[in-house]
């Protein structure tokens, strides 16, 4: 009966502490979305307090929103449940004449960002023919309900299924790199205009400038892909013209060659808030589970098995967020953050997102660096903030905040919702 009424207790303290946790956090909440412009958005917070696994506080979390960049959370789970501990850089079989080579959607191939390209490595390493291999590319160059007219915006790289240098162009003096681009530049000889700019047409990799008596500076612009053939003649100025490109490969291309540790691309997806990267993360995920590159299909895959226990089932279009067809519910957020932290552990997420004034969060949460770690979003008119926040009194909460619609300066609104957390993070 003792016991009985100890474990009574004890229940009815944590239930109570919770219900006053709830109402003082309540109080700061109404403060800051009474705030201009906080006032006329629309506005959802959810926290979680991950020792009981029970919300503390919800002010429109069950409503949806886009929520930007914070889609990547969701490929960031997808990552790490299904990429194991290196990524899958190259599938290949071979024989006396040929590697037959299988792409994996892997980014990491050439880009600046790796200093090492095992991939790379291992063509170089022969004199045989390369074939490459199209058929589980089953997807579009750009994302569903992208901005079109953004197809020369560095953060908008076109997807493919065997990346090189990130798909992106960066010109130097007249230079560029890739070099295959250096020739495909066409001068203005008639301009009036004296400062420099370059442009890519629409649909091809012609590039023009209208300063023609002046050096490039690092200009960064997404090339045309065209799938597999963009990436074949960018590898065949290092290959010799070895490489080649056939809808179909022999069967077997079973040998792996793995690139780059999964987190590593993590944390530069995070840190930068890289689109590129998180869109050929997806990728990868759907290569590895269903053999097949497709967004939509590992999408519905995961929605149905993985997250099938999401509070809302949300609109989920693509892996990076650059989508407005997008819409998750702040607890759909704090609920897959949950599912990160007990699924892989807190010192690993926690490696991978930036914390106070470091990658996307430099600037804010200066005092609270190695107590916060979060994803922000960014769309114009819209951002979010979705983490972890580790308390004085050593309390760990989950959180998603995300603002919709408002009319204000993005970083005036960062600070409000920066001060709301460090008070959670002073008094709880």
């Amino acid at each position: 009966m003792i016991k009985m009424n100890y474990v009574l207790f004890s229940a009815a303290s944590v239930l109570l502490c919770s219900c006053s946790v709830s109402k003082r956090i309540n109080r700061s909440a109404q403060h800051l979305v009474q705030q201009q412009p906080l006032n006329t958005a629309h506005v959802g917070i959810s926290i979680m307090d991950a020792a009981t696994q029970q919300f503390v506080y919800n002010y429109q979390g069950d409503k949806y929103f886009v929520p930007a960049s914070n889609t990547k959370l969701f490929t960031c789970y997808a990552a790490m449940k299904y990429l194991g501990d290196s990524l899958p850089g190259l599938r290949y079989a071979e024989d006396v004449q040929a590697i037959y080579a299988q792409p994996t959607a892997d980014p990491t191939l050439l880009s600046p960002d790796f200093k090492q390209h095992p991939v790379m490595d291992f063509l170089q390493g022969s004199n045989k023919k390369i074939v490459l291999g199209s058929s589980q590319w089953q997807d579009h160059a750009f994302g569903y309900g992208w901005t079109w007219d953004d197809y020369e915006a560095s953060y908008m790289a076109e997807r493919s299924p065997m990346p090189v240098y990130g798909n992106i162009t960066v010109w130097k003096g007249r230079t560029a790199l890739p070099a295959l681009f250096t020739d495909s530049v066409v001068y203005a000889t008639n301009s009036t205009q004296n400062k420099y700019s370059l442009h890519r047409s629409r649909n091809s990799n012609l590039f023009y400038t209208v300063a023609s008596q002046q050096a490039f500076t690092a200009d960064a612009i997404p090339f045309v892909t065209n799938g597999l053939q963009g990436t074949a003649a960018i590898l065949n100025q290092q290959l010799n013209g070895r490489v080649t490109v056939q809808p179909q490969l022999p069967a077997g291309a079973t040998k792996l060659i793995h690139s780059q540790p999964t987190d590593s691309l993590l944390k530069i997806t995070m840190h930068r808030s890289d689109n590129f990267f998180a869109e050929q993360t997806l990728l990868m995920v759907s290569n590895e589970k269903l053999g097949v590159m497709s967004d939509a299909r590992i999408i519905d895959t995961l929605l149905k098995t993985d997250l099938n226990d999401l509070p809302q089932r949300p609109k989920w279009v693509d892996g990076s967020g650059l989508s407005r067809y997008n819409l998750f519910s702040p607890q759909d957020l704090v609920t897959v953050l949950n599912k990160i932290k007990q699924s892989f552990g807190f010192n690993r997420i926690s490696a991978i997102l930036p914390t106070g004034n470091t990658g996307t969060l430099g600037g804010y949460y200066p005092k609270l660096q190695g107590a916060i770690f979060a994803k922000t979003g960014t769309l114009s008119n819209n951002l979010a903030l979705s983490g972890y926040l580790v308390t004085k009194k050593h309390k760990t909460y989950i959180f998603s905040i995300i603002v919709n619609n408002h009319m204000g300066q993005a970083s005036a609104i960062r600070h409000l919702i920066e001060t709301f957390l460090t008070g959670i993070y002073e008094k709880y």
